[in-house]
């Protein structure tokens, strides 16, 4: 365990260009012995698997006809102004979290894209409100104050 003002000045040390290109920053801990030997809740990973696979299906029917994209994750800025275009209680939790947060451009467009995701796990056609903030909370390393 390192003292929290080393882990500080760890990370003032990368850089905001290489951090935005990060999607998910989730600190993990340690995992203890009893966890890894379980065999864990039977059925939850084919139940995950389903939701992905769900998701997935989401994704393949709202980019079909597009060339060269498939997923979420590979949307351009025109794709995501097309397939994640904010309400007004979602635009104000990102203007709230780029307020707060200072985030970049790319780090707004790669929230939505994620946020996308999130909402297909969800099977939800709009991205709410909850997906964002679900978004957010995956990227730590930005969080210099709480929001």
């Amino acid at each position: 365990m390192c003292d929290p003002a080393v882990v500080a000045r760890y990370r003032n040390r990368v850089s905001g260009p290489l951090l935005d290109r990060i999607d998910l920053h989730v600190p993990m801990g340690r995992v203890s012995m009893e966890d890894i030997s379980s065999q864990g809740r039977p059925g939850e990973s084919r139940r995950i698997r389903a939701r992905v696979q769900k998701a997935r299906a989401i994704q393949k029917r709202r980019f079909g006809p597009l060339k060269g994209i498939h997923c979420n994750g590979q949307m351009g800025p025109g794709e995501i102004r097309r397939f994640c275009k904010p309400s007004p209680p979602v635009a104000r939790l990102l203007q709230r979290a780029l307020d707060r947060l200072g985030l970049s451009a790319r780090a707004y467009h790669r929230i939505l894209k994620v946020a996308r995701t999130v909402a297909d796990l969800d099977a939800s056609r709009e991205i709410a409100p909850a997906h964002v903030a679900e978004t957010i909370q995956y990227r730590t390393m930005d969080r210099t104050a709480p929001l």
